[in-house]
């Protein structure tokens, strides 16, 4: 990869976005106006999936975690100073600790959603410690502490753990079985043969497919429970978000909190891949990219959000289109926000069928547990070695299986235990270098 510089003309604290309508656009190029709003629009677009069906899982309003991913993004665009593309959304390794930390049902709104806010906030405080050592020493110590073989381990685990609630959703009746399992067909086959950009938006439209097959066979056939428009015809389309505050329990926090390592491992992997891609370094801006997500993740828990991080969904969209303009994620911001103040909007969100959720929840979990996979492969992890072996082993299990570790009053759930575990387990085996 090039280790190419910030061009002279562009170093003054934001670029100043030179305008370019042919070949590849970078971070601190720009297209005509238009076309920004036009790009940064369906960049929201292809973010909005996972944004909304994350809080919908633990629980959270997605009017919230929209208008706080929005926020977030323009939070972390003014920490990189406008030189890193990148959109934050909901993160989904907080799914699996939050459903713990508050005992959600699954169904409605989160009735403990004040405990997961806590620890949300937590996380972030904790993320944004090692932001500030990243920057003052650098991440090599990061990528000891957290090579390819244990951030991989750890991803899979967090996919693993969440297999129980994904499954539970689609399980309520044979309908809810195959509403669940056309959306993940749906999702599936969007994802490999639809043209052109509906190809990046595999999410929404398995949502819109199953929430139409549900409509019919439910509401218009009577095979199952009908969906309720209530609330969406009373909705207004602008009105103020509920905001929620946080209420801080050391049980949660400890439980919660450890995803700050996940994220920086997220976070990471997206600085690189997005360096690969534009042929420049973004190396130097990783301490301040760590810094704003941590930044965005604790006022979004101030304010009801959930915890967000980095989206793959945007470096899939980039690639496509070769445009890396940083006003481009600016936009994409301002999109959620307005999107954010629309009831309405947020009462659609609602109203999908808890079997639809389920099938896009098989396909996004399986994804993250998927995602290790990749990171193992382009990495080159070397499982004839018995310390990457025996690592990635103890952590599937204690991941999949729930394995909870008792301090006292503390718990520590499968997720914490697979983390903390694959990190502790991978340095004590380093002990006997022969294993290399």
């Amino acid at each position: 990869m090039s280790t190419a510089t910030i061009p002279e003309a562009q170093r003054g604290y934001f670029p100043t976005w030179k305008l370019k309508t042919t070949g590849v656009i970078m971070p601190e190029e720009r297209l005509p106006w238009g076309q920004t709003i036009i790009s940064g629009s369906q960049h929201a677009v292809a973010m909005a999936g996972g944004t909304i069906i994350a809080p919908l899982i633990m629980g959270f309003d997605p009017n919230l975690a929209l208008l706080f991913s929005g926020v977030g993004t323009l939070i972390f665009f003014v920490a990189v100073a406008g030189r890193v593309p990148s959109y934050l959304g909901s993160s989904f390794s907080f799914i699996s600790v939050v459903i713990a930390a508050t005992g959600y049902s699954g169904h409605g709104p989160n009735q403990h959603l004040d405990v997961a806010l806590g620890g949300i906030i937590a996380a972030g405080v904790l993320y944004g410690v090692m932001a500030l050592i990243v920057m003052q020493s650098g991440v090599g110590w990061v990528e000891r502490l957290m090579p390819p073989v244990v951030t991989g381990a750890v991803v899979a685990a967090i996919g693993l753990n969440l297999a129980p609630v994904a499954v539970k959703s689609v399980s309520g009746s044979q309908l809810d079985t195959w509403i669940g399992l056309f959306t993940v067909m749906v999702v599936g086959l969007t994802n490999v043969a639809a043209p052109g950009i509906w190809r990046r938006l595999p999410i929404i439209i398995g949502a819109v497919a199953g929430y139409l097959l549900y409509l019919l066979l439910a509401n218009r056939l009577g095979f199952g429970k009908p969906i309720d428009f209530t609330a969406l015809a009373a909705a207004p389309w602008i009105g103020m978000p509920k905001f929620r505050g946080p209420s801080f329990h050391t049980d949660a926090m400890f439980l919660i909190a450890p995803v700050a390592i996940i994220l920086v491992a997220e976070n990471l992997g997206h600085i690189k891949a997005i360096g690969v891609m534009t042929g420049r370094s973004l190396d130097s801006f990783l301490g301040r990219a760590f810094l704003g997500d941590s930044l965005a993740t604790i006022v979004s828990g101030f304010g009801g959000g959930t915890g967000v991080t980095t989206y793959a969904e945007n470096i899939g969209v980039m690639a496509a289109t070769k445009v890396y303009s940083t006003l481009l994620f600016a936009t994409a911001a301002i999109v959620s926000i307005l999107l954010g103040f629309s009831p309405k909007f947020g009462a659609i969100i609602l109203s999908i069928p808890s079997p639809v959720i389920g099938g896009l929840s098989i396909v996004l979990f399986g994804l993250i547990a998927a995602m290790a996979g990749r990171i193992w492969v382009e990495n080159k992890v070397d499982f004839s070695n018995p310390r990457n072996l025996i690592t990635v082993a103890a952590a599937l299990i204690a991941g999949a299986g729930d394995l909870t570790l008792k301090f006292g009053a503390f718990a520590m759930g499968g997720i914490g235990t697979a983390t903390f575990g694959a990190i502790i387990l991978y340095q004590i085996l380093a002990w006997n270098r022969s294993l290399e």
